[in-house]
């Protein structure tokens, strides 16, 4: 009945100890699961039998019924992680699956908003809350009145700033001509920029910095005004990220951009949910792949907040051109310096030639009708499809009713189905090693079909002492040129035609429909049909 959860693919959030020191706390656990230490500790390994480190996650995945990633494109990079544990097969092929996080709104969205919806929507807006058909009439309010909300939010949010940056001047005894300064460049007309969050290294904090000159230009610019505040805390661990909240610290002091980057210290739930609501943008800039989801873009959807950022994590899939803006998924280097330099010099670009004339492009009101068009798109095509309530969906629809049903099924008649799949594990490893491949016949033109020609392939198996039924079936792959790993193509499978005593008659009869140079591999499998999926006895 078991789900893991997989947060993140950075190595620091998956736990490794070495057996001396996992022992003096789990060696108790074998005897009472019936089981050797050494089966035990195997199932936090890779390579079971070798000296390598328990894994937690290792461990996790292969004591859990199923397993997922956080977000669609977190469920690729942690099938791709995990491939090893399996072996034999590839990535594409794992029953990893994936649940997008949501939020839960009625926490994150502001009272302001809340207030509004309850108003404007349909009065079912918080128990259907991931139905988009209740988000649409968003679309045909007054933009004043969406722009009069947004106005008051970052307002609580400037009052927000100001009060801390003075509590924490006074409180330090610092000079005072140079918080009256700051606090005069602090301009609610401003387009104001937030990046909230923990600060371990990937997020990429430091990236608006690469170039100062330029950004110098960006943030001084009397007619377009725009500030960024930064906020977060690292891990105590983590000198990276303690070393970059200094940095930014000292950039802020200087002064061209004194008031116009502004750090919050003290950064917790109060503190974030001003942020999510009160900024203009929500700025992430994760390295590519590394971001599991990033929730604090999601927060900011539920406010009318526009996101700009990495197309990973959850934004992967929900970027929509029109309601907010995006840097590329791919990477262009494999050198990280010189690609953090090109997504840089992409941040710069967007926000000179389309974020800040958008935001700018305003009517004799004070507003952008433009701008306002994209808050309505943002919270019209994106907020829904990432509440709490559509993950918790997600998570019965594709985990926890089947889940629930096998449990069920496994405990039933004193886990009489648990015993007898138990037993036929025992008897395939003890006797895999037995069957052998009797005879493998095929026509001279299968060896080399063209696109389009039909061919037939015949496997004949005998099972030896081996009493487990056999799957059979044929895995075409390729080189990548780019990096030269091996990938799958396509998997056929064969079919049993007939059964004699210990021997299995397999055929297929395919057309070829892939072109290029392929190798060919037959991949021979036990068979159980009450096993959930072949990665639980793989």
């Amino acid at each position: 009945s078991s789900l893991y959860t997989v947060h993140t693919p950075v190595p620091a959030g998956h736990d490794y100890f070495e057996e001396s020191l996992f022992g003096k706390y789990m060696s108790e656990f074998p005897d009472k699961l019936g089981i050797s230490w050494q089966d035990f500790i195997d199932m936090g390994r890779t390579n079971p039998g070798t000296p390598e480190k328990f894994c937690m996650s290792t461990f996790a995945l292969n004591t859990c019924q199923e397993a997922n990633g956080v977000s669609y494109l977190h469920g690729i990079v942690s099938r791709k992680m995990f491939a090893p544990v399996w072996k034999g097969y590839f990535p594409e092929e794992l029953h990893v699956g994936y649940v997008t996080n949501g939020v839960h709104l009625p926490t994150w969205m502001a009272t302001e908003w809340k207030k509004y919806c309850e108003r404007t929507f349909d009065r079912n807006f918080l128990d259907d809350q991931s139905n988009k058909a209740i988000w649409d009439p968003i679309r045909n309010v007054p933009d004043g009145e969406i722009w009069e909300i947004r106005k008051a939010l970052k307002n609580k949010l400037i009052e927000y700033i100001k009060n801390q940056y003075r509590d924490n001047w006074l409180k330090n005894q610092g000079d005072p001509s140079k918080v009256i300064t700051l606090m005069e460049k602090i301009n609610p007309g401003a387009l104001l920029i937030g990046f909230g969050r923990r600060f371990a290294t990937y997020k990429r904090a430091h990236l608006l910095f690469t170039d100062l000159d330029r950004l110098a230009k960006i943030v001084n610019n009397d007619k377009c005004p725009i500030q960024f505040v930064f906020t977060g805390k690292a891990h105590p661990a983590d000198g990276g990220g303690q070393g970059l909240i200094k940095h930014i610290v000292e950039i802020s002091r200087r002064p061209e951009f004194l008031g116009k980057i502004l750090f919050l210290e003290n950064y917790d739930m109060r503190l974030a949910r001003r942020l999510i609501s009160g900024v203009d943008i929500w700025l992430n800039t994760p390295t590519r792949p590394l971001e599991a989801s990033g929730t604090s873009g999601e927060k900011a959807e539920m406010n009318g907040v526009l996101n700009f950022s990495v197309l990973d994590g959850w934004w992967y899939e929900g970027y929509k051109e029109g309601a907010g803006w995006a840097l590329t998924s791919q990477r262009t280097y494999d050198n990280q310096q010189y690609q953090d330099q090109l997504d840089a010099a992409t941040i710069y670009h967007l926000l000179e030639d389309e974020i800040i004339p958008l935001y700018f492009a305003k009517n004799s009101k004070g507003y952008s009708p433009e701008w306002i068009q994209y808050i309505k798109n943002s919270m019209s095509q994106i907020a829904p499809g990432y509440t709490m309530k559509r993950m918790l969906d997600d998570y019965v629809a594709r985990f926890y009713s089947k889940l629930a049903v096998r449990a069920a099924r496994l405990e039933k008649s004193d886990f009489a189905e648990a015993r007898e799949i138990a037993a036929w594990k025992r008897e395939v490893a003890d006797h895999w090693n037995e069957f052998e491949v009797e005879s493998f016949d095929y026509q001279d033109d299968a060896a080399h079909p063209t696109v389009g020609e039909e061919y037939d392939i015949r496997i004949v198996i005998d099972r030896k002492g081996l009493k487990s039924m056999l799957g059979v079936e044929i895995v075409y792959t390729k080189e990548n040129p780019e990096n030269h790993q091996t990938e799958l193509v396509t998997v056929a499978p064969f079919t049993l035609k007939k059964e004699v005593g210990s021997k299995l008659y397999f055929e297929l009869h395919k057309k070829a429909a892939v072109y290029g140079h392929m190798r060919v591999a037959f991949r021979v499998y036990p068979v159980n049909p009450k096993l959930p999926h072949r990665m639980d006895f793989a």
